[in-house]
């Protein structure tokens, strides 16, 4: 067996109900005064507010940061800091979806006062230390509380992530009933990004594709697969939305040490240029990279095909590897979202520069199981259109 690394969350709380404790939790681990960071839509809920009374309740005395937005810029990440030094924060609560999060481990580094942003991008750069750290994720997707990496948008459209195992949080809380609000839209495209960590984990290319972010890949396509049309169709069944929550935590684990590839790659400039989410873009191009590369690395889609559709253990090496493709695109169909580019408005002169863009990811393209040049990804991004 090869040598390999596993880094992941220190402590992980799971459980319907469990921000009501949330306080406690803060307050008995990290500190007594806390920035919570959060966005605008989860304001419309009661979530933040629950979330302030609990930490009020014990003590705790939180600022509230909420202005981020999808695709963190530099300027947002930047905003928040300044805040969290202004208010004297002792820790760092990251509350929402994964921008929110990515934002929060940024927050609890850079606060610290060690390290400025531009010296922090790439693999390995940042040293730490860091502010004491909390995630609560509200959508079953990201994965971005057991993560080691920071997506942040640069200049107009382009995306560089933070990636060391310093960002990783002190806990990750995961409470299912915090997703029962979000919208079927929402639900699908995070769901489907959560299962494309998963199959990206799996098949990854990267030297450190372990035993340990396999099998999670899989007991992660397995909960995924038999849960996410239910989560789509029936938002309130609460074990639907334990069994996604905890699939997308899974697949978090498992690609944050066996990394994302091309299907990333390809989609983040779709959400550079066009401000498409995050989920979408990577459900708009995965069944097309897949058939890319089951042409000449069929085996690991064979093999993990029949977790998420166990109908296909019935098929065959290259015929199962290519039904899986077909079967990831009806699921995304199924549950509703957009399948072209077209239908994005992406005008089809822009699909050469979507390429370019898309090769400046050599982070992740090298992951992939199959070479892709900038030839092949046009290719995709037709295909797609």
């Amino acid at each position: 067996m090869d040598p390999f690394t596993f880094n992941t969350s220190a402590s992980i709380r799971f459980g319907a109900g469990l921000l009501s404790k949330l306080g406690d939790i803060v307050k008995d681990h990290i500190g007594n005064r806390i920035l919570l960071v959060t966005d605008p839509g989860m304001l419309t809920t009661d979530i933040v507010d629950r979330s302030l009374e609990a930490l009020k309740s014990s003590g705790v005395e939180a600022t509230l940061y909420s202005n981020v937005r999808a695709d963190p810029p530099e300027e947002i990440v930047l905003e928040a800091t300044e805040v969290a030094i202004e208010c004297g924060a002792e820790a760092i609560v990251g509350l929402g979806g994964g921008s929110s999060l990515d934002v929060a481990k940024l927050v609890a580094l850079l606060a610290y006062g060690n390290e400025k942003l531009e010296q922090v991008y790439g693999v390995g750069n940042a040293k730490g230390p860091r502010l004491p750290l909390i995630l609560v994720p509200t959508t079953a997707g990201t994965g971005s509380e057991v993560t080691p990496i920071s997506i942040v948008t640069t200049g107009t459209n382009e995306k560089m992530g933070v990636v060391s195992p310093v960002i990783l949080p002190d806990i990750a809380l995961l409470d299912p009933e915090l997703t029962l609000g979000l919208p079927a839209h929402i639900t699908a495209a995070t769901g489907i990004d959560a299962m494309v960590h998963a199959i990206e984990a799996f098949a990854s290319a990267n030297p450190n594709n372990n035993p340990i972010s396999r099998n999670l890949a899989t007991e992660a396509l397995r909960l995924m697969g038999a849960s996410l049309e239910k989560a789509v169709h029936n938002g309130t069944d609460i074990n639907a939305r334990s069994d996604m929550l905890l699939g997308s935590m899974l697949a978090g684990q498992a690609f944050a040490n066996s990394p994302v590839a091309a299907v990333h790659a390809l989609a983040y400039p779709l959400g550079g240029h066009f401000h498409i989410p995050h989920g979408l873009s990577n459900a708009l191009v995965l069944p097309h990279v897949l058939s890319f590369n089951t042409k000449v690395a069929p085996k690991p889609y064979a093999e993990i095909a029949p977790y998420a559709f166990p109908e296909l253990a019935k098929l065959e090496n290259q015929e199962r590897a290519e039904a899986f493709c077909k079967a990831m695109a009806a699921l995304s169909e199924r549950c509703g979202l957009q399948q072209t580019l077209r239908e994005m408005n992406i005008p089809q002169d822009m699909l050469p520069r979507l390429a370019s863009d898309a090769m400046n990811q050599s982070r992740l393209l090298v992951n992939n199981p199959r070479k892709l040049s900038e030839a092949d990804a046009l290719s995709i991004y037709q295909a797609a259109w």
